[in-house]
């Protein structure tokens, strides 16, 4: 929380080349299906939270940004390819997962169905496996030392050195 008691946020991108401080309430949480969200996230939909009517910083570096139509500017990290952001002009949306505690901002409504790959529904039923599961068919993973920025504020990033 913030002096103001209102709430803050903060996250980024993978490789910590661009951070943001979201402070205030975060607005409507959805996942949108649309073919141009499918492309800008390179998956199957893009969840996004609103931060209309909250304070938006970007507190290192910013997002290069693509113009995807005339309405819209997508924002994503120059170096590390991380999408960030939807930006129209009513308003700013955030990628949920580039929030450094994304668990309590949940979807509430999924827009763009009607380009809904039809296999997402039953994604949940397939088997699943914690990522260390299967160290015996992928054995790097067992030396795996992660690049990836942590989901924190640090005062310099990148380290000095990368071991």
């Amino acid at each position: 929380m913030s002096l103001d008691n209102r709430p803050v946020y903060t996250g980024g991108c993978q490789c910590g080349a661009v951070r943001f401080r979201v402070e205030g309430a975060l607005g409507d949480a959805s996942v949108c299906h649309c073919r141009m969200c499918q492309k800008a996230s390179g998956n199957f939909y893009l969840p996004l939270v609103s931060v209309r009517g909250a304070t938006l910083d970007w507190t290192r570096g910013e997002p290069k940004r693509f113009r995807s139509s005339n309405a819209a500017w997508r924002g994503f990290c120059a170096e590390c390819g991380t999408p960030l952001t939807f930006e129209t002009p009513d308003g700013v949306a955030l990628a949920i997962a580039a929030f450094d505690d994304p668990t309590g901002i949940a979807p509430t409504i999924q827009w763009g169905v009607e380009a809904k790959l039809p296999y997402v529904d039953g994604i949940p039923k397939l088997p699943s496996e914690e990522t260390m599961g299967d160290v015996s068919s992928a054995p790097y993973l067992a030396e795996l030392v992660s690049y990836q920025h942590p989901d924190h504020d640090t005062d310099q990033w990148p380290p000095e050195e990368k071991p």
